[in-house]
């Protein structure tokens, strides 16, 4: 036994043996933090995440908040990981919040913090709108703040093993609040050329009995085809432009009750 003891401390008083022992467990330290920094990294963790693209200004509603998990490592600092702390929320007015996308908290402020000069002239019981657009649905930026347009609808059913297109002026006389780019920034407010559209900011009623806002949403939730049309100088003078009002009845009942058969002078560019 004493023999045994002898060897081991010989053993040890080698400066070999002491130098491959430290490299050993050095090497050993290092692979049970490597290891430990990955597991930590790679374990999955639940946090919201935007279920459609929510435009500059918009409300943050919980349909449009959804739960899925992903690596740790994912959730910096700078993403928001409590579903509560974003429904009620609005988006920045310079920030677009792609479909899929996690919640940034620099994205994402109260009313009271979004600036707050596009909402000045907003009518009571009128509801903002961000229309997604491009240069051809803008005629080529010839859209501007201040303009009245109409809203056009269209829709394509298959009937009878053909395809029909229900087409037709759905909502007149909207005034245009603001033309912006997909950062937020309006296209007209640069030196150079006009920037590319990305939404047309405006702004409808949503009360009795139409409940404008609401239908609008619906049509752009169901994936129909919204575009603006634009008019002449007369139509967006402040004197002679009509309330903001449905157009056709049929369309708007068409929108909110899809059971409904569309009655046939709106198709193919009817009323």
């Amino acid at each position: 036994m004493n023999n045994i003891i002898i060897g081991i401390k010989r053993f040890l008083k080698n400066k070999n043996t002491v130098t491959i022992i430290a490299i050993v467990a050095a090497l050993g330290i290092l692979y049970w933090a490597y290891y430990y920094r990955i597991q930590k990294a790679t374990q999955p963790v639940s946090v919201p995440y935007a279920t459609k693209e929510i435009g500059p200004r918009e409300l943050i509603t919980s349909d449009m908040v959804s739960i899925k998990k992903v690596p740790a490592a994912i959730t910096v600092d700078g993403v928001e990981t409590v579903k509560a702390n974003i429904i009620g929320k609005y988006v920045l007015n310079t920030a677009v919040i792609p479909e899929g996308s996690l919640f940034y908290k620099s994205m994402i402020v109260d009313w009271d913090e979004l600036p707050s000069s596009l909402y000045e002239n907003i009518k009571d019981d009128n509801t903002v709108i961000y229309l997604p657009v491009n240069l051809a649905t803008t005629y080529g930026n010839s859209i501007y703040p201040g303009n009245y347009i109409d809203l056009y609808f269209k829709s394509t059913k298959t009937v009878n093993n053909a395809s029909v297109v229900y087409m037709g002026k759905f909502i007149e006389s909207i005034e245009v609040l603001a033309v912006v780019d997909k950062d937020g920034n309006s296209v007209f407010e640069t030196a150079g050329d006009p920037l590319d559209p990305a939404y047309l900011m405006f702004s409808v009623p949503d009360k009795n009995p139409k409940y404008i806002f609401s239908t609008i949403k619906k049509a752009m939730e169901r994936s129909y085809t919204l575009f603006p049309v634009p008019r002449n100088a007369q139509y967006s003078d402040s004197e002679t432009h009509k309330e903001t009002r449905v157009a056709s009845e049929e369309i708007w009942k068409y929108i909110n009750d899809t059971e409904k058969n569309v009655d046939q002078d709106i198709v193919s560019g009817g009323k």
